[in-house]
């Protein structure tokens, strides 16, 4: 499952930034249609990580916190696309989104499911 999860949330990150460029290039047809496999995506990243967390014996404190960055990640994610396409301003929005990506992608590696890089 771990894998479905990686795939899933690899894919969400990608197709993020081609649905922001598409956003800001004007062509807002392709991006909604993107915007929509996007929000599917979410569906999957959450529930391979609700699979992931249930097929654990033991929950710590850092999983606790691998959930909270995770679906901070999505939201921010979505509240950036959405806020963009009304006009709006998104700075702070992608600010959080880089900090908390990156917290959610170091805790994830290091906990015992992730990948053993070092």
């Amino acid at each position: 499952m771990t894998h479905a999860h990686i795939t899933s949330w690899l894919l969400a990150i990608i197709l993020f930034f081609v649905t922001n460029a598409m956003m800001n290039a004007g062509k807002e047809k392709p991006a909604k249609i993107l915007h929509m496999i996007l929000r599917v995506l979410y569906i999957l990243i959450i529930v391979t990580g609700v699979q992931i967390v249930l097929g654990l014996f033991q929950i710590s404190g850092e999983y606790i916190g691998k959930i909270v960055f995770g679906l901070w990640t999505v939201v921010m994610m979505e509240l950036i696309l959405v806020r963009n396409k009304k006009g709006k301003s998104t700075k702070a929005f992608w600010i959080q989104f880089v900090i908390v990506l990156i917290l959610t992608l170091l805790l994830g590696f290091r906990l015992p499911l992730g990948f053993q890089f070092f």
